[in-house]
This record gives structure tokens, C-alpha cells and sequence, in this order.
């Protein structure tokens, strides 16, 4: 009996190296690609990771098919992963030489369900690096969660194509996209509310109102005074920048035969966190991810959600699609 009808046994490690060898391959033509790579066996370990895959998985429609994709993403076959609005597109390495293209759309969240949710965080969350590091009431965590109510999409809301010849519906490719949308989320939380076109700000503007509004009534000084800088530290959880703390050297006459000042001598004395953490965005050329900005200042990715929102809002920096922090260059 011949046993050639049935494909050759491929070990784990064979399938580790053969992907990262074609991620180095792709590297080299596309510097940019993002392979999603786990540490260790859990598919995702924050909530908004967990959640994500939770809700895909509590559906019927998906909850037999979409397990084909966790050994594919677990062995690193997903070797790029981008997030836009409205859409995820992907390169999966299968069992051919040329990875397959999956391609996932997204329906922007229904106002309807919007409307709803921000309602219902109306004075529930604290902050927003709070709402990304997920620590999230669990009422409210069970309202985002409400199949079909949510911030999580239902499976009508979701469409996919992958460039495989596998007849299914929902083959190991899409899936192991789908997985790898909740390991991206780990890394980078807001980029679920890009994906699914809703304004992240809008679900803390009224707790952020609420809660100043709170601190200007205990104020001992009226309530015409302006919030003070320690308090609106205590309110978005990060060092707010007080003025004159980071004052400019004054200028002096070049010296002849003097070496160039470092970077470092811009900062003054003890440099408060956001001057830190837009520093180290300075002296990067391609833009820094949250972890790479936790290990250059040794802030908590909470403290360092805080500060990215409050640069972004001054228009120092942006935010790519591909979930790094880049200097908008003035």
C-alpha cells in the first residue's frame, strides 16, 4: 500500500524554523512587516486580548472552526500583521513556499451600541491608560462584551477572503489572523478602537469631566482656580510637565575644539517623565513601541498610555498603524 497520499509529518520546530526563515526573507524586501510572535503558550494575556478572542470564541459559528488557527499562530506562521480602520490584512505562511494573503473587514461599530456604551461609562472609568491596562469595573467589562451590544464584532460583522485553495469558510489562515489580532492587542490596546472606527477619548471625556469637576468643588481655593498640576496628575495616572521644570541651558560662546553636546545636556537637572519618554522618542528615527519605551525609561505601560495620549493631544507625536509612537517631525 502506498502511504504517498498522505503529506509528510512536519515537527513543531521544522515549522518554527521554516517561518522564521521567511520572515528574515521578507525582512530583507519589506522592512516594515510585523510577525506576530507569542512568549510563551497563551495566545493573549491582557484583557483586551483575552477578550477579543473570548468573543470570538463564544460564538457558535466559530467556536469549531476558529481552533484550526492556534497552533498556526503559536509556531510563528503569521508573519505579518496590519491593523487599519475598519480592516486586518495579513501574511500566513502555510504549508506551500509562498505565504498566503488573508484580508479582514471589520464593520465600523453601529451608533446605536456607541451611544450606549458611552452612556453607560459615564463616570465609571477613571482614565484612559486605566481603560488600555483593561483594569475596567466588571459591569463594564460585561456591557463591552454583550454579544451583538458590544464593543466586540459579531460574526455578521465580520468578512474575510485568504488567497489558500482550501475550501472552507473559515480556513487555519483567517483563523490564525483572527488570533493574531488579540496578540497585537496585548501590544497595543488602542488599536481595537481603530479597527473598529470608534473614538477612544469619547468613553473617558465624561469620567475625565465628572472627576474634575469633583476636584474643583474640594478645592479649598474656589472653584475659579485652575486644576493644579499634582491633580491632574492624581487624575490621568502620569507626571504632567509643570511650567519651568524643564527650563533650556543658557546659551554660551562655542569653544574651539569642544566636542558636541549629547542629547542628554537638552534636559535639564531631573527631567519630568514626558520630556523622558519625548527624548527617547527624539533619538528614534523609525518610532518606538510601548515596550520598547518601557525598557528605555522603566515606566509601567499604563504610565507610559498616559503620557502618549498627552503628547498626542499636543501634537507632538503620532500614532501608526502599526502600533508604534513616532516625533511629529515640526
Amino acid at each position: 500500500m502506498s502511504y504517498g497520499y498522505y503529506p509528510k509529518y512536519v515537527t513543531v520546530a521544522e515549522k518554527r524554523a521554516k517561518a522564521k526563515k521567511k520572515i528574515k526573507q521578507l525582512q530583507k524586501k519589506n522592512p516594515g512587516i510585523r510577525p506576530v510572535i507569542l512568549v510563551g503558550q497563551a495566545l493573549a494575556k491582557t484583557w483586551w486580548g483575552k477578550a477579543w478572542n473570548t468573543n470570538l470564541e463564544s460564538y457558535a459559528d466559530y467556536s469549531n472552526r476558529i481552533g484550526r488557527g492556534r497552533s498556526y499562530v503559536r509556531h510563528c506562521a503569521v508573519l505579518d500583521l496590519k491593523i487599519t480602520p475598519g480592516k486586518v490584512t495579513s501574511l500566513v505562511q502555510g504549508s506551500m513556499g509562498s505565504p498566503y494573503e488573508v484580508i479582514i473587514s471589520i464593520n465600523k461599530m453601529k451608533q446605536k451600541n456607541w451611544q450606549t456604551i458611552k452612556k453607560e461609562c459615564r463616570s465609571r472609568l477613571s482614565s484612559l491608560p486605566d481603560l488600555l491596562a483593561g483594569k475596567i469595573p466588571k459591569a463594564l467589562q460585561e456591557i463591552f462584551m454583550v454579544q451583538g451590544k458590544g464593543l466586540f464584532p459579531t460574526p455578521s460583522e465580520i468578512t474575510f477572503d485568504c488567497s489558500c485553495p482550501d475550501w472552507a469558510s473559515m480556513c487555519k489562515h483567517v483563523a490564525a489572523t483572527l488570533y493574531g489580532v488579540g496578540a497585537r492587542l496585548d501590544e497595543d490596546p488602542a488599536l481595537f478602537f481603530t479597527l473598529r472606527q470608534a473614538a477612544i477619548d469619547d468613553l473617558v471625556s465624561q469620567a475625565v469631566q465628572s472627576k474634575a469637576s469633583s476636584i474643583l468643588k474640594k478645592s479649598t481655593t474656589g472653584s475659579s482656580r485652575i486644576i493644579a498640576d499634582e491633580k491632574l496628575s492624581d487624575l490621568f495616572g502620569l507626571d504632567m510637565d509643570a511650567p519651568g521644570s524643564v527650563k533650556p541651558a543658557p546659551e554660551k560662546k562655542a569653544k574651539k575644539h569642544n566636542k558636541k553636546a549629547a542629547p542628554q545636556d537638552n534636559l535639564q537637572g531631573h527631567p519630568t517623565a514626558i520630556a523622558l519618554v519625548a527624548h527617547c522618542l527624539d533619538k528614534s528615527s523609525h518610532g518606538l513601541s510601548i515596550k520598547e519605551l518601557q525598557e528605555n525609561t522603566g515606566f509601567p505601560a499604563k504610565k507610559l498610555y498616559g503620557i502618549m495620549h498627552r503628547l498626542k493631544q499636543q501634537g507632538r507625536v503620532k500614532n501608526p498603524t502599526y502600533g508604534f509612537y513616532k516625533k511629529i517631525l515640526s
